[in-house]
């Protein structure tokens, strides 16, 4: 060979090195994905699994690599039909292995070429061409290996050839050798072995420089501690000093290639074994610390069984195999216990120096060295532990079991974390450190050499202008750095300076080559932050080991005291396209799904954890909250009562009752309760939950605290409808305000969780409440809006019509009236005036007004029905409208009436549902005055002060009023200051306010909007705007309004005749401690009213013209039963005719002195007087 080739400049061995080194990554990943694809039956290439190509494809195996196409046409008929579309989609796999064999060709001459110029390798000096040239050597080693682990390779490549030769008519070009390289590779290893013989002194000479590094780094955890490794503290006097090493770049090296260097190194020059103790010592030592090896991603080599099975047919090596076999037993016993101590060494390590940093962030330029350190051989130790988990001894399975690797790798991911923050800070240390120190100390070095060659002094040159260059001001400015260039001329300079007979030795100038090293580290330090974090801390390996990913998860979140670290998993997750390589981009997508699930995945697991904490922390406190309703202080005030007079109640043995509060009484703090464990494991957990606000993974972006917002919104959801205890087979619910008791403990403790998470908790009370008011949630499932007016018609409003319940206006609720059949609930403990208020807090507006034309609904069905029954009598009725003076005539036409009892039935039931409706709108009004007193006044003064009648000229006046009122909407709303308010007005009030002010005037229809809008605030109108709505639903097509009309005005003739038949019932008697009747006819009062002005709004008539017609009638109809003498028809007439008073007290458009014109007054006074005589003689 000529001089001339030898010209270490015209080798470009640096280049090589590198591009090889790349290429080879992506080699490996694109046999990976082959090899995973082949050995997965929905992935396979279908030609290999194809029932009619079977028996082709066992032919060309057992042929290979020879091609015999003549004599057997038979087995290669169906070969012949798909030849065109094997091609098309085993092309891919089939150059793929092209592709291996011309890297193993570049590889090879690279080898030789280093060979030739006699390379000098020493990890210590010429760093990077030792490791390039190791990496390169073990990158090969791998491919082949993975290579020859793929079964179906030869089936796949004589396919491929097979339709290419049947297509053109001659094998691929690229076959004869790629077929002879499947077939010598078979056992990959030994073929190996017999390559490297010409490769092993250099190879030899690479290994053993690590002679002072690996056995330092593969140190006990006691060696760490005795030597306090990365500490900060424990010299604080030196706490400032930069930390240095003459193997700066070694101190930071995996751990784990280096034991792949010196296992697979070793191997392949097996040689040295045998002469130098060195190289035996460091052997062993790797034997011992691991059982296998990582060969790429999930794919392992279990070292000892490999290198005892090539060693056993080598004549003279069984001392060797002895070494072997005493390594594997050491391994077995000794490396998994020495692994789980130095992973507990590294937990505190790790620890201190993330809280130190923290804590004084600059002193990550000096100590940054011993972050990566840290972050080095942490990432060791897990991949370790990871690799050996999955094939690990059953006898130790101990060992390889850590519940607390998620500490360790949360405090890796916090000193990332802190070095991606604080960059600026490493920056601004290292550049000055560069232009102040390096670049003085390289200048003199190169200034003291003996010979120093122009294109060597040309390198070094630039190095030390390109430091001196530098400033801080750069850094301020925001200057993007790139040293990429200044490193590889280092790369070369050590490619030059390598070779034998090179004019500057690097060999004999080592102070020169450490130099550089450190000052290489310093460049880094400056521009390649993110590739230095790559470097020391990727673990984007847990992507191929997802089960053990999760089952290490889930023991995390298991144990209480590791679940503050959790987060650690999902930040994994973000390491994961780290490992894709851009020769194999069909992979991006996989890898980059599957880290987007297991990110989700983790933070919803954390989410439901938390809220699974949460829940449990809520019912803990409604059960203490129920403790304090007012039912169960009845017990104690019995107690209380019994021990005043002196009475003997119970058993002697029985216990006393704890009262509220108890719980909170310690008299010891070592005593933790249920609910401190809880509130313990919460803060721990929302601790993970809070680290970071946002991640990236794969250009998506994940905010875990969302997570936990969504499912609180959907938990107490289901916890507010779980808590009203419906049972829809036994009509139970719980009461309105127990449920508001449960429901305000609950927000309670949400609104606690902002102590623990930056989350608006308020956003989650609106989302969940605001759907609660509503008939369905945003799931379409029912809400307490629903359950509560279901039970309300369908169990409490059933009942009082069936004659079970009345509802007493005294005491202003709904009664059990006692029956043969007693009920399974008190109606009054559902319909008092605080129950009935804290439904109102519980629905709000929205939820009372579904509530409302739920009602209304039942009504506009009653009023269909009693149209039909005027129908049926309307010649009667309309006679007896104008022979209301005609008694006689009166009592003829009466006669032939039908269905009388039918309609004062629907009536009364009406009247119930409308005082039932009364109840509920003064508990509303009620709670809006107390939470929106402004808003409430004002609506009050428009209904008060708005005539039913206005004209144009008001219009300005009144719109600038609107406007006011939104103001003092929106003023009270901020001004609330209760945190627990279930109410949500602003969008209800601002709706009726807009179309009181454009609509009303402009239509001429302010009174019916007013009344709308105060009915929405819960006050009582003249003319029930819901009831009018409900009932002009009703009209009918067939009927013309003035029929309809009519219909109307007969209706209140028909109640107004029927009136005298309630004095017969037995149950009209009325009872003044109650002020109505017990078979509720009292309510026919509101009834009567409200239906009329609803009916004559519709229909445009007069109100008061229809309602006076109406007491004529009644009056005329009851003062007739005053002359009767039957004292059964009579028996309870004086009850009756305080009906006429209840009609004209509870209506708006009548007076008493119209009642005084139709009714002497004088009757009303005696029947007063004669109902609470008969009341006085019944109680005695």
């Amino acid at each position: 060979m000529s001089r001339s080739v030898l010209q270490p400049s015209q080798q470009k061995l640096a280049e090589k090195l590198t591009i090889l080194n790349d290429r080879g990554v992506g080699m490996l990943t694109r046999l990976y994905n082959i090899k995973k694809a082949c050995g997965d039956p929905k992935a396979k290439p279908s030609y290999l699994i194809d029932k009619n190509l079977e028996s082709a494809v066992k032919f060309i195996v057992r042929k290979f690599p020879a091609v015999e196409t003549r004599n057997n046409n038979q087995q290669l008929a169906q070969l012949q039909k798909e030849k065109s579309e094997i091609l098309k989609n085993l092309a891919l796999y089939y150059f793929t292995f092209v592709d291996v064999m011309e890297f193993k060709d570049h590889v090879c001459e690279l080898l030789n070429t280093i060979d030739v110029c006699q390379v000098f390798f020493d990890i210590t000096v010429n760093f990077d061409l030792t490791k390039n040239y190791l990496d390169l050597i073990i990158t090969y080693t791998t491919l082949m290996i993975l290579l020859s682990r793929i079964e179906e390779r030869k089936a796949i490549i004589g396919l491929y050839n097979y339709a290419h030769e049947m297509t053109h008519g001659a094998s691929d070009r690229e076959y004869p050798r790629l077929g002879q390289m499947i077939v010598d590779y078979e056992n990959p290893l030994k073929k190996m072995m017999e390559e490297f013989v010409p490769h092993s002194k250099s190879l030899s000479d690479a290994l053993i420089s690590l002679q002072m590094v690996y056995p330092r780094r593969n140190l006990s955890a006691d060696q760490w501690r005795n030597a306090q490794l990365l500490s900060l503290i424990s010299a604080p006097s030196t706490m400032l000093n930069p930390a240095q090493s003459d193997t700066m770049p070694c101190e930071y090296l995996s751990l784990d290639a280096m034991e792949k260097w010196i296992i697979f190194g070793f191997i392949l020059c097996h040689g040295i074994l045998n002469s130098d103790a060195t190289a035996l010592n460091l052997w062993k030592l790797a034997l011992q610390s691991s059982s296998c090896l990582a060969l790429f991603r999930d794919e392992v080599f279990h070292i000892h069984k490999a290198a005892e099975d090539l060693f056993v047919n080598i004549r003279g090596y069984n001392k060797r195999i002895n070494d072997i076999r005493e390594c594997k037993e050491a391994a077995v016993s000794h490396a998994g216990s020495m692994h789980r101590e130095r992973r507990k060494f590294l937990r505190s390590a790790l620890k201190e120096l993330a809280t130190v940093l923290s804590d004084q962030p600059g002193l990550l330029g000096p100590k940054a060295l011993f972050v990566f350190m840290a972050l080095s051989f942490a990432r060791d130790e897990i991949i370790w532990l990871l690799r050996h988990a999955d094939n690990m001894p059953k006898k130790s399975a101990d060992d390889f079991i850590d519940k607390h690797i998620a500490e360790l790798i949360f405090y890796m991911e916090e000193l990332r974390a802190h070095v991606r923050k604080y960059g600026p800070v490493m920056q601004r240390y290292y550049v000055q450190y560069l232009s102040g120190f390096d670049a003085v100390v390289l200048n003199e070095l190169v200034q003291n050499l003996s010979v120093c060659p122009e294109d060597e002094s040309i390198i070094m040159s630039s190095f030390v202008n390109t430091m001196t260059s530098l400033s801080v001001k750069q850094v301020e400015d925001g200057e993007v750095f790139d040293f990429r260039g200044m490193r590889l001329d280092w790369f070369r300079l050590q490619a030059y300076t390598s070779v034998s007979k090179a004019s500057l030795s690097l060999a004999d100038h080592r102070e020169l080559g450490k130099m550089m090293n450190t000052i290489i580290f310093h460049t880094k330090m400056v521009d390649s932050l993110v590739e230095m974090l790559v470097e020391t801390s990727d673990l984007s390996i847990f992507c191929f080991y997802s089960r053990a990913f999760e089952k290490m998860f889930q023991q995390c979140l298991e144990l209480p005291s590791q679940s503050r670290y959790s987060i650690a998993f999902p930040l994994l997750c973000t390491h994961f396209m780290s490992c894709t390589h851009e020769l194999c981009p069909e992979e991006r997508h996989h890898i980059g799904d599957r880290s987007l699930s297991l990110c989700n995945m983790f933070l919803d697991e954390m989410a439901k954890q938390a809220r699974n904490l949460i829940t449990d922390i809520c019912t803990e406190q409604c059960t203490l909250s129920d403790q304090l309703l007012p039912k169960h202080c009845a017990k104690t005030i019995s107690q209380a009562v019994n021990k005043k007079s002196k009475k003997q109640t119970g058993k002697k043995g029985e216990p006393e009752r704890e009262k509220p509060g108890v719980e909170s009484m310690r008299k010891n703090r070592l005593v933790v309760t249920n609910l401190d464990k809880l509130h313990t494991a919460l803060s721990e957990l929302c601790f993970s939950i809070n680290y970071v606000p946002n991640m990236v993974v794969w250009e998506h972006t994940f905010t875990p605290r969302e997570y936990l917002t969504s499912h609180l919104e959907i938990r107490f959801t289901k916890s507010i409808v779980g808590m009203t205890m419906y049972n829809q087979a036994t009509q139970e619910i719980a009461k309105p305000s127990e449920l508001l008791t449960s429901v305000r403990a609950y927000m309670t403790v949400l609104q606690s969780i902002e102590n623990y998470v930056q989350i608006d908790i308020t956003r989650v009370f609106n989302n969940v409440l605001l759907q609660q008011t509503q008939h369905l949630d945003s799931h379409g499932e029912p809400t307490i809006t629903s359950l509560y007016t279901n039970w309300y018609l369908e169990t409490l409003l059933r009942q009082v019509s069936n004659g079970h319940i009345a509802y007493f206006p005294a005491m202003k609720a709904f009664v059990n009236l006692p029956t043969e059949n007693e009920l399974t609930f008190n109606a009054e403990e559902y319909s008092d005036i605080s129950e009935m208020r804290a439904l109102s807090e519980l629905l709000g507006p929205y939820g009372m007004k579904f509530l409302s034309e739920s009602l209304m609904w039942h009504i506009s069905s009653q009023v269909a029905e009693l149209k039909k029954l005027v129908v049926e009598n309307v010649e009667v009725l309309t006679q007896m409208r104008t022979s209301f003076d005609k008694p006689d005539q009166m009592a003829a036409l009466f006669k032939r009436l039908s269905s009388v009892d039918s309609v004062l039935k629907r009536m009364t039931i009406i009247g119930v549902i409308l005082s039932f409706r009364s109840l509920a709108q003064e508990a509303l009004r009620d709670v809006l005055s107390y939470h929106i007193p402004f808003l409430v006044s004002s609506i009050e003064d428009f209904k008060d002060h708005i005539p039913r009648e206005t004209d144009m000229k008001r219009k300005s006046l009144i719109t600038k009023a609107s406007r006011s009122i939104i103001e003092l909407e929106e003023s009270a709303c901020r001004r609330d200051e209760k945190g627990s308010s279930l109410l949500t007005l602003p969008d209800l009030f601002r709706k009726h306010l807009t179309a009181f002010g454009i609509k009303g005037i402009l239509k001429s229809r302010v009174a019916m909007n007013v009344y709308e809008l105060s009915s929405a605030a819960g006050l009582p109108c003249e003319i029930d705007p819901a009831l009018v709505v409900a009932l002009s639903s009703q009209k009918s097509e067939n009927i013309s309004p003035e029929e309809e009309y009519k219909i109307a005005c007969l209706l209140m003739v028909f109640v107004a005749v029927s009136l005298p038949t309630l004095a017969s019932n037995v149950m009209s008697q009325y009872s003044p401690a109650i002020e109505g009747h017990c078979n509720n006819i009292h309510c026919l009062a509101k009834a009567i009213n409200q239906i009329a002005a609803a009916l004559f709004t519709i229909h445009k008539g007069s109100i008061e013209d229809r309602l006076k017609e109406f007491l004529a009638l009644a009056s005329s109809s009851l003062l007739k039963i005053g002359q009767e003498t039957d004292k059964t028809t009579t028996r309870n007439r004086e009850s009756v005719y305080l009906l006429l008073d209840m009609i004209v007290q509870e209506s708006p458009f009548l007076t008493m002195d119209l009642l005084e014109s139709c009714f002497p007054y004088v009757l009303l006074r005696n029947a007063y007087h004669a109902v609470y005589k008969q009341s006085v003689t019944s109680s005695a």
